[in-house]
């Protein structure tokens, strides 16, 4: 079910296999003030979560942040067929049934302006977009920044530790392979500016604590 982290934000994780690695996947889902709700990076979900979103409000958008997460865009637009489905660019090349997918472009949706900002890192592989929600000061990122906390199977911990993320707030070494610094520091600049005091990220932790500091120590390998 979703779980709620501040007034119009929550969240909800679902277990998942990812290249045989156990791992768990987060949408985060906002409702603008006029009562429309903004899915970002969907997961499967059933008919309780599909009643418990239509009651918090009108399902208006589904957002697949970046190349790897859009595996659940289409059913989730299956449950919502009137939300507009956005994508970063490349997507529909690789997702030719997502149909109606609207590019992800530079500057923020005008239909969002007012609610969210958004940055996107033009990063080869992955072409991921952050948000920043305003009223609850929240960054919304996706495989960008991680960080692996707590309990893991043996293989999830590996992996964490093998792409430098177990227990550390850092830009996994996955990302690091692809990332140039003149496609990210203007853009990591750009985040960086926002008062940001949370972050949500797509694996396992949100960051409530000391959040701006430790995403500019990661930002650090963006060279900023």
């Amino acid at each position: 079910m979703l779980v709620q982290l501040a007034p119009d934000l929550w969240h909800m994780e679902r277990g998942m296999t990812a290249a045989g690695v156990p791992v768990t996947s987060r949408m985060t889902v906002v409702r603008f003030r006029d009562g429309r709700l903004w899915i970002h990076s969907p997961v499967r979900f059933g008919a309780e979560v599909r009643e418990q979103l239509a009651a918090l409000g009108e399902v208006a958008w589904i957002v697949a942040p970046n190349l790897a997460h859009h595996l659940f865009a289409g059913h989730c637009r299956r449950q919502f067929p009137d939300a507009a489905l956005y994508g970063p660019p490349g997507l529909a090349r690789k997702r030719s049934d997502l149909t109606g997918l609207h590019p992800l472009g530079e500057r923020v949706e005008p239909a969002w302006a007012g609610e969210l900002d958004q940055v996107r890192f033009p990063i080869p592989l992955v072409q991921e977009t952050v948000w920043f929600h305003r009223a609850s000061a929240t960054l919304v990122m996706t495989d960008l920044v991680q960080c692996w906390c707590g309990r893991l199977d043996w293989r999830a911990a590996l992996y964490a530790r093998v792409t430098g993320v177990r227990g550390r707030v850092d830009v996994p070494r996955t990302v690091r392979l692809v990332a140039r610094e003149k496609h990210t520091a203007a853009a990591a600049r750009s985040v960086l500016a926002w008062p940001f005091t949370r972050v949500i990220t797509a694996h396992n932790a949100i960051i409530e604590r000391d959040a701006h500091a430790l995403v500019t120590r990661a930002f650090a390998r963006f060279g900023v």
